[in-house]
């Protein structure tokens, strides 16, 4: 290729066919909204002699997948270690796991998930390099990974997963977390030597505003919207921190944002920042930050660090905080309530975006745009707003739902709310983002820190694709500042405590650091233009609110008083979903993801008859066990908000042509929101059910459910049932005093594999100590881990030995039954059926298990001994079940290969009688049993 070609010749020519004959439109051809382009052209912005942008993104449904960067013929890829860092850079701080680069005549692929380094040669990281004459021979390869219909079968994701490594791996999100983490210690450590007067609370918003402050410059500076490398020239020469503030200063007059704020405006409501530029900072600590913030020493491409990925870094950063000791040292450590709740869960972007969705999604069909369109009147909270990852989402909906609206209304109407970016893509001015924003976005939280982070997130929202030219030129010609002032938006309080919490109290009941905590919130005060008119509140409430988080005595009694959900549990998050309901307007929406302990535990009966009684369900989805990197059940609730005097249980006894209301409602698990996706009767299921929501059930499974509920009893009706011990600590050898044989086995259906002869000390002094009754003659021993083909496993066990808390013993209470009957019961397809249908606990992605109190709740078909039919079943499944028991002692002791194989087409086939039995003790129908035994047996 001639080296007389540049990279625009060469990008039209010979990489857009490229990727055409990929099956990628690269220009648009089908004419899809700006949102779910397959490929966007970024903007090159030349600042310091680099290109701050990738030349290509492309994406699935407007999701990023991975970036091409493209060199003219000049550059030698295979050896160009400035080109290789600069793509790297990109995806790595985008979060992308590969992307490319190329000139066509070369073609190289990196592993994006490896932290570049400016000392990397061109080669590292790369995971196929290829020359223009390797395309022909190579194509099927290069389709099967990189073309359009690969990456939407999931074939990219399955190769970048091939070629991880762990080897250098460092997530650009824990990088940069570690990165302002030192910049706190540093400057927190320099602050509190060198203003002693610094209070704790004064020295943690110093440092968290110096450091969104910076953060918030570099950012625009890689976005081409400040001048390149003023944070860096403050590294020459003294006096940096008082340079900065004149920084800060200019960033005030060109903004208008809170962030920037110090001296007192006319209209404003919120208090200037007179503190900290009267600061004394030493030189070394602000050089070493800004230095970390620049190539080659910065690894990090602010211009496309995803606004999701900052949400993340602050959540962990907003986790811990600063105390002062006696001798004015600072000291970081974990919030109280960050050890109780053993850390931050960022909420994952896919569960925000659905919640998006599924609540201002509905709320704008059949809206129209603009400040006298209805959609204006939609205002959106998050009462519990954390970093902002709700408002974000929320947010960036609005912005691609307006653009689109006007690009599809006609773009010459709109030249007040559209214009063209440099690529030729339609984006919001700068005036109408902020419209937007201040129309639309509301955000309560308690931390104040985590309302000046929403802040930042959402002003750096409004600045992108922004230039320092068209900020100027806003500035100058409207005499308007670039960014809107959010302090009648975000605002920092106790959503769940009202001002009324000092009623009758004397105003000393608490002091000062107590009242700080408390901070109560008045909505109506707050919020006045939310509250006012014939149909006041808010249209959507959406967010992750805390679980389980602390609450004095005083907070507690105020909950019971205010709050109809709080006469059993006072958890948080059940109170912030009581709290939403009360925030909506009628035909808001709620959408939370939250514990979904709130179907089934006895103590949120009262939050389950709150939801019954004004809200109507739109959709469920049961999350993965693990969404959050930890153990805790969770599923996403949306529900309508019914109008006064509505209720869903009137709707379920009045005639069927007064119920307007949308009756039927999806019910949905796993992550994609599609994947066992079922429709239920909303009507019935309030209707039926007063204990608990059966959420991921169909109407057939329900009446299964009902069915077996109605001919049973509890297990724990005939079993005493009890948990083994723990510590359980084993032994080689009998120990000196009060030795009791352990067992280490392992437990299957009808099958005990014992382990290694162990001993444990066992007596009144063992901690959770359990009477030697449990561990001695018959019983049943059920294994509390649910099997990998989502079964219940249980054994009958005669011997004596000593089990641990994995394992529950059933020992018989009612001498009418032989235990065979219960482990039959147990063992059997419909007693896992219907347990995996009741409890999400079941489902978890990792150890999914059966506690005490569920095997305790497990339905028991009573026998009426009376009845000779009953009393013949009871009869015969204690026969076959023996026999099963039987055959397992057979298969273990066999030891040629087609002996083993006949034994093994017995059990089966006896598991099956068993089966068969136990649905006609439930008197199942044939198409009942079908649904039992669909393919997984997991409903």
């Amino acid at each position: 290729m001639s080296g007389h070609y540049n990279e625009t010749q060469v990008r039209h020519e010979f990489i857009d066919p490229f990727f055409k004959a990929l099956g990628w439109d690269v220009n648009n051809e089908q004419g899809y909204a700006e949102s779910y382009k397959d490929v966007v052209h970024e903007d090159s912005i030349k600042v310091g002699g680099a290109t701050k942008a990738p030349d290509y993104c492309f994406r699935v449904g407007g999701t990023r997948k991975f970036y091409v960067e493209a060199k003219r013929p000049g550059v030698n890829i295979k050896d160009n270690a400035d080109a290789a860092f600069q793509i790297r850079r990109y995806a790595w701080s985008s979060k992308l796991p590969l992307s490319i680069l190329t000139d066509f005549e070369e073609f190289a692929v990196y592993d994006c998930r490896i932290k570049p380094a400016k000392t990397d040669k061109a080669s590292a990281a790369r995971t196929l390099s290829l020359h223009f004459t390797d395309y022909a021979r190579r194509w099927d390869e290069l389709a099967s990974v990189f073309s359009r219909n690969a990456v939407l079968k999931g074939s990219f994701d399955k190769y970048a997963d091939s070629t991880k490594t762990k080897k250098g791996t460092a997530e650009v999100d824990d990088a940069f977390l570690a990165e302002i983490e030192s910049w706190r210690e540093v400057l927190a450590h320099n602050l509190a030597l060198r203003n002693p007067n610094l209070t704790r609370r004064e020295l943690n918003f110093v440092v968290q505003s110096t450091i969104d402050r910076i953060i918030f410059l570099r950012i625009c500076e890689d976005r081409g919207i400040e001048e390149y490398g003023r944070l860096m020239a403050l590294q020459n020469g003294t006096q940096v921190y008082e340079r900065l503030g004149v920084l800060f200063q200019r960033a005030d007059e060109r903004y208008n944002s809170g962030l920037f704020y110090f001296h007192r405006e006319k209209g404003r409501p919120e208090l200037p920042d007179e503190l900290t530029l009267g600061l004394a900072i030493d030189d070394k600590p602000l050089k070493d930050i800004f230095k970390s913030l620049y190539y080659p020493d910065s690894p990090y491409e602010f211009s496309v660090l995803p606004a999701d990925i900052l949400g993340q870094v602050y959540e962990q950063f907003l986790g811990k905080v600063i105390r002062l000791t006696e001798g004015h040292h600072a000291v970081i450590e974990d919030k109280p309530e960050v050890k109780k709740a053993g850390g931050i869960y960022y909420t994952p972007t896919y569960i925000v975006d659905y919640i998006v969705k599924q609540t201002v999604g509905k709320l704008l069909e059949g809206r129209r745009p603009g400040p006298r369109g209805s959609a204006s009147q939609l205002k959106i909270i998050d009462p519990a707003c954390g970093s902002g990852s709700f408002l974000i989402g929320a947010y960036q909906y609005l912005l691609d739902w307006h653009r689109d609206q006007y690009v599809a209304d006609g773009t010459k109407k709109h030249t007040r709310e559209l214009y063209q970016g440099p690529g030729g893509d339609w984006r919001l001015t700068t005036g109408e983002r902020k419209r937007i924003l201040l129309n639309n976005i509301y955000g309560v939280d308690i931390d104040a820190q985590a309302v000046e982070t929403t802040k930042l997130s959402l002003l750096l929202k409004v600045l992108e694709g922004e230039s320092e030219q068209t900020v100027s030129r806003q500035l100058a010609m409207f005499h308007e500042r670039a960014l809107p002032d959010l302090a009648n938006n975000i605002k920092c309080g106790n959503s769940l405590i009202g001002p009324d919490f000092y009623d009758n109290r004397q105003a000393s009941f608490l002091d000062e650091e107590a009242r700080y905590r408390v901070n109560v919130f008045d909505w109506q005060t707050e919020f006045p233009e939310v509250f006012r008119g014939d149909n006041p509140g808010f249209g959507a409430v959406i967010g992750n609110p805390p679980y389980g988080a602390a609450a004095s005595p005083e907070q507690v009694l105020y909950f019971r008083h205010h709050y109809a959900s709080c006469s059993g549990s006072a958890d948080s998050f059940a109170l912030f979903m009581d709290k939403g309901s009360a925030l909506l307007r009628a035909g808001g929406i709620l959408g939370m993801i939250v514990q979904s302990a709130w179907v089934s535990a006895p103590s949120f009966r009262a939050l389950r008859e709150l939801f019954a009684s004004c809200l109507t369900p739109l959709a469920f989805a049961t999350m993965p066990y693990d969404v959050f990197g930890a153990y805790v059940d969770t599923v996403v609730a949306v529900a309508e908000r019914l109008p006064q005097g509505k209720t869903m249980r009137s709707l379920a006894t009045a005639p069927v042509d007064l119920v307007v209301f949308p009756p039927r409602f999806k019910v949905r698990s796993v992550d994609d929101f599609a994947t066992h996706s079922k429709a239920a009767d909303a009507v019935k299921w309030i209707a039926d059910e007063c204990d608990e929501f059966l959420i991921t059930l169909s109407d057939a499974e329900r009446v299964i459910v009902g069915k077996i509920r109605t001919a049973s009893g509890k297990f724990s009706d005939v079993a005493d049932i009890q948990r083994g011990v723990t510590p359980f600590h084993t032994t080689p050898g009998k120990p000196a005093a009060n030795p009791c044989l352990a067992f280490t086995g392992v437990v299957r259906r009808y099958k005990l594999e014992p382990g290694e002869t162990a001993f444990i000390r066992f007596d009144d002094t063992l901690a959770e100590y359990k009477p030697p009754r449990y561990f001695r003659g018959p019983r049943i021993l059920l294994r509390e881990l649910i099997s990998r083909q989502f079964r219940l496993q249980a054994v009958y066990a005669d011997e004596d030995f000593v089990t641990n808390k994995s394992m529950q013993s059933l020992l018989l209470a009612a001498p009418q039954y032989a235990l065979c009957y219960l482990l039959g019961l147990l063992n059997s397809r419909l007693m896992s059926w219907y347990f995996l249908a009741v409890h999400s606990v079941g489902r978890r992605d990792d150890f999914p298990k059966i506690v005490l109190k569920q095997t305790r709740d497990l339905p028991f078909r009573k026998i009426d001994l009376a009845d000779d039919r009953d009393k013949t079943r009871h009869d015969q499944m204690v026969v076959v079940v023996q026999q099963m028991l039987d055959l397992h002692k057979q298969l273990a002791a066999a030891n040629l290969a087609q002996e083993k194989t006949a034994l093994q087409r017995q059990i089966d086939a006896v598991d099956r009688q068993i089966d068969a039995m136990v649905y006609q003790l439930y008197d199942l129908t044939d198409e009942e049993i079908a649904v039992v035994e669909r393919v997984g047996g997991k409903p």
